[in-house]
C-alpha cells in the first residue's frame, strides 16, 4: 500500500517554505499527499519554538495526533521544525509518541526519517540548523496558486536579548540572487502572481554575500520576472532600511504598497534592553520619510508589551506613540520569558496579568486607528487579488496590495464577473469593523 502523508504546519510563513519542500520531496518520492489526518499513515508536524504559546501548540498537536494511532491509520508520527532543533533531547525522551525528529538544516532528508520510522526506528536527524537553500529541490506548494512565499535568507545575527532565533535558525546568511530568481520562475510557471519575499531580517539581504545591502536590487529584478504582478516585502528591519530601498518601493509599480516593520518598542530603555539598534528618532524618521515617498502606503508592526523593565510609564509612552504614528496594522505580544536568551536573566520581570491588561488595551486602541485608516479608502478604486467565489451571497473575496495573506484584512466584491486568481479593479463602498486582532469581520 502506498503510504499516505500528511505535513502539518504550525508557526510562521518560513516554516511554511520548509513544509512545502518536505511535501515536494515525498511527492517526488512517490508517496501519496493526503488533508485528511484520519487517511493519513504518517504524518510529520513542523513545529514553532519562538515563545512559550507557540511551544505550548506544538506540544499539544503532537498529543493531539499521536491518539491517530489508536482511532485511525497512523503508523508513524514525525516532528520537524524549532522545537526539535531546540528540545531534541526532551522529546525524544519524554514523548514516546514520536517516531522521528528532524531538526531545522536536515529536513531535505525527510524521506529517509519516514523509511526509517515506518521501520521501527527513531530516527533524530538533528545537527547543524543551517540549510542549504541553493540546492535545487522540489516544493510542493500548499497556499493558492497564485501566491506564494520565497525565502530569500535565513537565521539571524541580530542577538536580540528576548529572540530564540539564531538557537533554533543559526547566523544570518543571504540565498545567492541566482537562487532565489530561479525559484521566482519557477513558481511564475505555475501560475503564482504575487511573490512575498521573506526572511528573519530582510532588509540585511545581500551583506553577508556582497558587503552591502541589496535587497533594492533583488525586489527590481524579481518584479522583471514574467508572470510577477505583485512584490510584497515581510519583516523589513528598521535599522537596515536604506533611502534606496524606499525609493524602488516608491518608483516600482509592481512593489506593494505595504511594509511590515518590526519595531517592537517605542522606548529607548526598553530597546536598548532589548538591544535594537536604532531610537525613537530614528524610527519616527524613517516612518515619516517613508510616507512622504510612499504616500499610500500601509504599515503593518508589531510591539512587545511587559518586557522586563517595562514601567507603567514606558508604557504609556508607547501607548502615545502608536496613537500618534497610527499604523495601519499592528500585532502585540506578551513578553514570552525564553530560557537560553539574554532577557529571561534581567531583573524586574513583569506578571503575566500585568501583560495582559497592557496588550489588551493596546489592541483596543489599534482597533480605533485601524477603524479609522481602514475607512479612508471608501471611494478609492484599488485592485484586488480574487482568492476565493462565495456563491450563496454571490461574491468574490480578495486582498488588495494593502493586505497580506492569512494575516491582514480581505475585500468582497459583489457585482463583478471575475474569476479566482485574477486581479480585479474595484470600488471600495464600505468598510467593516475590525475585532482585537487586527482582522476584518463581517
Amino acid at each position: 500500500m502506498t503510504e499516505k502523508i500528511k505535513v502539518v504546519t504550525l508557526g510562521c510563513e518560513k516554516n511554511l517554505v520548509d513544509s512545502e519542500i518536505m511535501s515536494g520531496l515525498i511527492h517526488e518520492r512517490g508517496y501519496s499527499l493526503t488533508d485528511k489526518s484520519e487517511e493519513a499513515t504518517v504524518i510529520i508536524v513542523n513545529t514553532c519554538g519562538f515563545i512559550d504559546a507557540a511551544k505550548e501548540e506544538s506540544v499539544n498537536t503532537i498529543l493531539d495526533l499521536a491518539d491517530l494511532k489508536e482511532t485511525a491509520e497512523l503508523k508513524a508520527l514525525i516532528v520537524s521544525g524549532c522545537l526539535t532543533q531546540r528540545y531534541k533531547e526532551e522529546l525524544l525522551n519524554e514523548m514516546p509518541e514520536i517516531d522521528g525528529i528532524v531538526g531545522t538544516g536536515d529536513f531535505d532528508k525527510i524521506n529517509e526519517i519516514i523509511d526509517k520510522a515506518l521501520e521501527g526506528q527513531k530516527p533524530a536527524y538533528v545537527g547543524n540548523p543551517i540549510f542549504d537553500y541553493e540546492q535545487r529541490l522540489p516544493r510542493k506548494l500548499s497556499t493558492p496558486r497564485h501566491t506564494a512565499y520565497v525565502k530569500i535568507a535565513e537565521g539571524c545575527d541580530n542577538a536580540c536579548t528576548f529572540c530564540s532565533i539564531p538557537l533554533m535558525r543559526g547566523a544570518f546568511r543571504s540565498r545567492s540572487m541566482e537562487s532565489i530568481l530561479e525559484e521566482v520562475h519557477s513558481l511564475t510557471a505555475q501560475g503564482v502572481k504575487e511573490i512575498s519575499l521573506i526572511a528573519q531580517d530582510s532588509t540585511n539581504y545581500g551583506m553577508d554575500l556582497f558587503g552591502e545591502h541589496r535587497l533594492p536590487e533583488l525586489i527590481r529584478r524579481v518584479s522583471e520576472v514574467e508572470g510577477v504582478r505583485w512584490v510584497r516585502l515581510h519583516y523589513a528591519y528598521p535599522g537596515f532600511f536604506t533611502d534606496e530601498l524606499i525609493e524602488e518601493m516608491a518608483s516600482n509599480p509592481k512593489v506593494c504598497n505595504y511594509i511590515d516593520l518590526p519595531l517592537q518598542h517605542s522606548e529607548d530603555s526598553i530597546l536598548r534592553r532589548m538591544r535594537r539598534p536604532g531610537r525613537q528618532r530614528d524610527v519616527r524618521g524613517l516612518i515619516a520619510k517613508i510616507r512622504e515617498r510612499i504616500p499610500q502606503v500601509s504599515l503593518r508592526t508589531s510591539m512587545i508589551v511587559g518586557f522586563p523593565g517595562e514601567t507603567e510609564e514606558d508604557f504609556e509612552r508607547l501607548v502615545a506613540f502608536v496613537k500618534e504614528v497610527k499604523f495601519d496594522r499592528l500585532g502585540v505580544f506578551t513578553y514570552s520569558q525564553e530560557e537560553d536568551t539574554p532577557a529571561s536573566r534581567l531583573p524586574a520581570q513583569v506578571p503575566d496579568d500585568v501583560k495582559e491588561l497592557r496588550a489588551n488595551r493596546l489592541m483596543e486602541i489599534q482597533r480605533e486607528i485601524a477603524n479609522e485608516r481602514n475607512g479612508r479608502m471608501i471611494g478609492e478604486e484599488i485592485e484586488v487579488l480574487i482568492e476565493k467565489y462565495d456563491g450563496r451571497n454571490d461574491i468574490y473575496v480578495g486582498r488588495s496590495q494593502y493586505d497580506a495573506p492569512e494575516i491582514d484584512g480581505e475585500v468582497f466584491v459583489a457585482g463583478c464577473r471575475t474569476s479566482i486568481g485574477e486581479i480585479a479593479k474595484v470600488r471600495i463602498t464600505h468598510s467593516f469593523e475590525f475585532d482585537l486582532s487586527g482582522e476584518e469581520i463581517a
